[in-house]
């Protein structure tokens, strides 16, 4: 098995994108990956393509071939599949990429993520996004993924004695970060009592709360061409990259309030790449709920996750930075491409090229893609050597 690296990323802004179409948004990210790789679309052996649901969005299937199309090889031939697993869509095409990679089967792929949400009215979105839970026994009777967010984060109140302010600080973390972040979709740094006293979505959770509805595309290139790796100015390995499940629907959980695959899929992934929380120099995870984003660094960390957040140690310059590019709550939140950009903004970070978010000495980044809400979980841990 093959040591595998990221050579190129490229990523447009993300945010209301009213004059772009999705396939030029895919083209840009594309092209913006390619150039940062430095190698022609004739080095390319195949594509994967992370989309949601363009099928409702936008009324349109057959992604990958069409951004294949509009980017201008198809004429080469070369392969081209959509990758959907909800919100983790991003994650679990890169994921499957690296493995094709790593086993030989081909040598130098572009994994690219895309979603135009705003095309839609809101309520719309709502309901393509509640595509995410189980149609038949939640969607059915109208529940939608923040009113279950909501219960989950009762329920988490209620049973491990959180304060609200414990997960209601996360949004403002990310908005912090994302001031500093030129390709975020909100750059306006917000109060913790902001996020508490803002206009309701679902009781407790306000709109603060939520990620916003995002039009972007991202995309990379990964290889394990070793003259390739050779060439390229700024190579990352991808040291390890695992998938878990958990049941799609919450009534057969055992414990709503505890993301398991998140929990087996971290764990999976430091035991392939040989590291441990402590070699791990800062996190993107996946907070379209500020309650998830809680729960998730307690199924990395367990009840320190809470003296953190009281600590202060998720921001940049501190002991743990947490979603340094903003996150899907601030930098932007297009389902398909938000897995990609995790991966970007590690790259970015180990890099040592993200200005004044930058995470000082990072070696080694964990990033955490989400699809629902802990039902799909992809770890991918990027390092330089």
């Amino acid at each position: 098995m093959r040591d595998v690296y990221i050579i190129g990323v490229g990523s447009t802004k993300y945010g209301e994108l009213w004059d772009m179409s999705l396939r030029e948004l895919a083209s840009e990210a594309g092209l913006k990956a390619l150039m940062d790789a430095g190698i022609k679309a004739e080095e390319i052996d195949a594509l994967y393509g992370a989309n949601t649901s363009a099928g409702q969005f936008i009324d349109q299937e057959h992604i990958a071939a069409l951004i294949s199309d509009y980017s201008g090889i198809s004429e080469l031939g070369i392969p081209a599949v959509r990758i959907e697993a909800g919100a983790a869509s991003g994650g679990a095409a890169l994921n499957q990429a690296y493995l094709a990679v790593k086993s030989g089967q081909y040598d130098t792929v572009v994994v690219g993520g895309v979603e135009k949400m705003t095309d839609v009215p809101s309520e719309v979105a709502n309901e393509i996004i509640g595509g995410s839970l189980d149609a038949e026994w939640e969607t059915f009777f109208g529940v939608t993924e923040a009113s279950v967010a909501a219960m989950i984060a009762k329920r988490h109140e209620y049973d491990e004695r959180v304060k609200r302010e414990h997960y209601a600080v996360f949004p403002v973390i990310s908005h912090k970060h994302a001031s500093m972040n030129p390709s975020s979709h909100f750059k306006n740094v917000i109060k913790l009592e902001d996020v508490i006293n803002a206009s309701p979505v679902a009781e407790p959770l306000t709109v603060y709360d939520t990620a916003p509805l995002s039009d972007g595309a991202s995309a990379i290139v990964i290889t394990a061409d070793k003259k390739k790796i050779k060439e390229s100015e700024n190579p990352i390995r991808i040291k390890a990259s695992t998938m878990a499940n958990d049941f799609l629907s919450l009534h057969d959980r055992k414990k709503i309030d505890s993301f398991k695959a998140v929990n087996k899929s971290v764990k999976e992934a430091l035991k392939q790449s040989g590291l441990n929380l402590g070699n791990i120099d800062g996190y993107e995870i996946h907070d379209s709920y500020s309650i998830g984003s809680l729960i998730q660094m307690e199924e990395i960390f367990g009840k320190e996750a809470i003296k953190m957040v009281e600590n202060n140690e998720y921001y940049f310059n501190s002991s743990h930075p947490l979603n340094v590019s903003g996150g899907l709550k601030a930098h932007g939140n297009p389902l398909g491409a938000v897995g990609l950009y995790q991966a970007i903004e590690a790259t970015i970070q180990l890099r040592g090229k993200a200005g004044e978010r930058q995470i000082k000495g990072s070696k080694n980044m964990l990033i955490h893609n989400m699809g629902g809400l802990g039902t799909t979980s992809v770890t991918t841990i990027l390092g330089v050597e």
